[in-house]
């Protein structure tokens, strides 16, 4: 299966040639997109009050005051520094590059807070703590919770097809199988209509189009060494799975175009003569069969 990019390639792709051009002295130039990705969330790269040398980058998530709630203020001062302010300095930077790379994982930091606090709760054996609930898409929720020994995260999802209810619970069941085949992978559990049960007696939503994903993550996926790349696969999960219910979508429907293609060719190289029909001899002479 493919693996989606957890940083935003035209962002990167972009800052990356603003900085090209600057560093081969060219003239700078006016810049203002926006660009969206995943979860509505979107980014807008332009000029600081007109000033073609400084280039501001902002992003917008309708979410982002319940992650504050979690400490992404925090961590995204950790992680940007000074470049959270307006930098009057309009120099390029030395590090230029990994600037970039960290702007364009600018959403991935403002989800990894949440995910960081629990998984610090976990690792101090804290249990007790508030969930975490973050309507991270209309609709949609994510449901983190720790406690001694795990950290629990639980996606909510809408399947707007019931073509999509049924490829959703083959990947699921995939994810089941993948753990027998290896033991360190986290425990996958799928639920539909209703919520599980670490969500029962809450204002959890049910319905036929609901479907409920939840992640066991023991402290072989929480610890220090082993965090960032569980954030990084664990929060774009949501968008992973549809991307796949989408492209399985295409190839079925491709397939069926071809098969139905074939079988057209094999009801046409069947349909019988009609009668009287000219036909020519090898010579080219014309003659007319009757029945």
């Amino acid at each position: 299966m493919i693996l989606l990019e957890i940083n935003n390639r035209i962002v990167e792709e972009t800052l990356t040639l603003k900085f090209k051009n600057a560093l081969a002295g060219h003239k700078p130039e006016s810049i203002d997109i926006i660009i969206a990705d995943f979860d509505g969330v979107l980014f807008h790269i332009s000029n600081v009050g007109g000033d073609k040398t400084k280039v501001r980058i902002s992003i917008s998530l309708k979410f982002y005051k319940e992650l504050q709630e979690h400490g992404a203020d925090e961590l995204l001062k950790k992680e940007y520094g000074s470049f959270l302010t307006q930098v009057e300095d309009e120099n390029v930077p030395q590090n230029w590059e990994e600037v970039v790379k960290k702007i364009g994982l600018l959403k991935r930091n403002c989800f990894a807070s949440v995910f960081e606090k629990y998984f610090d709760f976990q690792e101090r054996g804290e249990e007790g703590h508030k969930r975490a609930v973050i309507n991270y898409r209309n609709d949609e929720t994510m449901y983190v919770e720790a406690k001694a020994d795990r950290v629990t995260v639980v996606f909510s999802t809408i399947f707007k097809d019931e073509d999509d209810i049924v490829i959703g619970k083959v990947f699921m069941q995939e994810f089941k199988e993948g753990r027998r085949a290896s033991h360190t992978a986290p425990q996958v559990l799928f639920s539909h209509r209703e919520p599980p049960l670490e969500l029962q007696n809450t204002d959890a939503r049910v319905g036929e189009n609901i479907g409920y994903i939840t992640f066991v993550l023991f402290p072989r996926h929480t610890n220090r060494t082993t965090r960032d790349n569980t954030i990084n696969l664990i929060h774009i999960f949501r968008d992973y799975l549809h991307y796949h219910i989408k492209c399985s979508k295409a190839y079925i429907h491709s397939r069926m175009r071809a098969k139905t293609s074939d079988f057209l060719k094999v009801l046409n190289r069947a349909r019988p003569e009609p009668k009287n029909v000219e036909k020519k001899t090898i010579t080219g002479r014309s003659f007319i069969r009757k029945e």
